[in-house]
């Protein structure tokens, strides 16, 4: 599932419910490729009740193919810790070691975060437009190697949930290493930057 350029992510959509699920989707055919399940643990979900999830920790589990409860496909996890105004979320192998991580910054019209490696050096920015909708995954010199933009769901999805659709979609042909930080880059967009509730 990493060696690919395009995924389309798919938010289920859910009544009150405390965690998310995301599909993971070929673009072209619709094939399911993989998924993504939020786990926080039990305390963190009580205090959802009571305070908003974009201050709590949360671990996203990101897993080949779709049956995450065989963790033998874990294939890398998005963890985040308390956060009030500057959040660092880590990138974590399935043995729980970190590979890369994300910081946010502080002043920035649609949203935008950079996207660091293990040694702590700056692959990527990701910057949002001013609707906060369309992101672009640029290197250090401002060239852009990808882009995450949201679709449009249908009037009833999009009045009544917060269930949001994604294409990330890479350029050229990035080492692994920076293809899989990308990737978790554009999840982390809605999973940990954008949801609220």
């Amino acid at each position: 599932m990493l060696n690919r350029k395009t995924y389309f992510i798919r938010e289920r959509v859910g009544f009150l419910k405390l965690t998310d699920t995301y599909d993971i989707l070929d673009p072209t055919t619709g094939a399911a490729l993989g998924i993504a399940q939020e786990k926080p643990g039990v305390f963190v979900l009580f205090l959802r009740l009571l305070i908003s999830k974009s201050i709590l920790p949360t671990r996203i589990n990101v897993y080949a193919g779709i049956h995450p409860e065989d963790d033998s496909k874990l294939l890398f996890a998005i963890r985040r810790g308390y956060s009030l105004f500057r959040s660092r979320v880590d990138i974590c192998d399935p043995s729980g070691k970190v590979i890369g991580w994300f910081q946010s910054k502080i002043f920035s019209l649609g949203g935008a975060f950079r996207v660091f490696d293990a040694a702590g050096n700056e692959v990527a920015l990701v910057k949002g437009d001013w609707k906060g909708w369309n992101f672009r995954l640029l290197d250090k010199t401002e060239n852009e190697i990808g882009a995450i933009t949201k679709k449009w769901a249908g009037i009833g999805k999009e009045l009544f949930t917060t269930a949001d659709n994604y294409i990330i979609a890479l350029n050229g042909e990035p080492a692994p290493a920076v293809a899989l930080l990308l990737l978790a880059a554009g999840l982390a967009v809605d999973t940990v930057y954008k949801e609220r509730n």
